[in-house]
């Protein structure tokens, strides 16, 4: 059995991370326009690293929860049975591979990456960023931001995203709002090939509706029943 799963900020909640869109969430307490764009980052440096390296530090001293663990689970269950988890993220955070998963595809980037805007040089990098900081490669400063996908830029791997959707038996969306696309499409781009679909959330999403599973409850309970079940079955 191949399983799609797409997951987005509610997996991380139960770690301390903050989700976006929900009434506490990051957005309503800073302005995306302001920190999480190509023009903002060129209008004010300053503040959008400042954002990113309060971001970066929270990562840092945050830990997998038991979702995170279930998933891993499956990759190595799936895999053992001859099988593939292709684990797509919404997340910037690497909690997932923290917790043990192998395989992760990270279509909005890495936090704790840093890429150079003068030779694309993409580094590993949990220390705080600024305007100062040379690229390690080519040695320019002034020429890294987090390597993450802001609002108006594509998200990365979507070829890859969409071969193995293709490839799935089952699609999956865990903790996501349903409102960002393209990952809010993926419901129905699953459907329209005629793979089973569930979605498992703390409550419904934008887009519930198109799913033909649904279970809720927080992801650090739902996740590792619903991952019992599948390699109990």
């Amino acid at each position: 059995m191949n399983i799609f799963v797409l997951t987005g900020a509610g997996i991380s909640a139960a770690s301390g991370l903050g989700t976006f869109r929900d009434k506490d969430g990051l957005w309503t307490h800073f302005d995306p326009m302001k920190l999480a764009t190509p023009e903002a980052f060129a209008r004010d440096p300053n503040e959008v690293h400042a954002f990113y390296n309060m971001r970066r530090r929270n990562l840092i001293e945050a830990e997998p929860n038991a979702a995170h663990h279930a998933l891993a689970r499956l990759e190595a269950g799936l895999g053992a049975r001859g099988g593939r988890l292709f684990l797509c993220t919404q997340n910037i955070d690497d909690l997932h591979e923290r917790a043990g998963s192998q395989q992760v595809t990270h279509m909005h980037g890495e936090l704790l990456k840093a890429r150079c805007v003068q030779c694309n040089a993409v580094t590993l990098w949990h220390e705080d960023l600024s305007i100062e900081t040379p690229c390690l490669s080519c040695g320019c400063a002034g020429g890294l931001r987090p390597h993450v996908v802001w609002f108006g830029e594509l998200p990365l791997f979507m070829d890859a995203i969409y071969d193995a959707m293709l490839d799935a038996d089952l699609f999956v969306a865990i903790g996501t709002s349903g409102s960002v696309y393209p990952a809010a499409g993926f419901v129905s781009e699953a459907r329209g090939h005629g793979i089973r679909t569930c979605e498992i959330n703390l409550e419904p999403s934008d887009n519930a509706r198109r799913f033909d599973e649904r279970r809720y409850g927080p992801a650090s309970e739902a996740i590792p029943a619903w991952v019992k079940d599948v390699l109990t079955a």
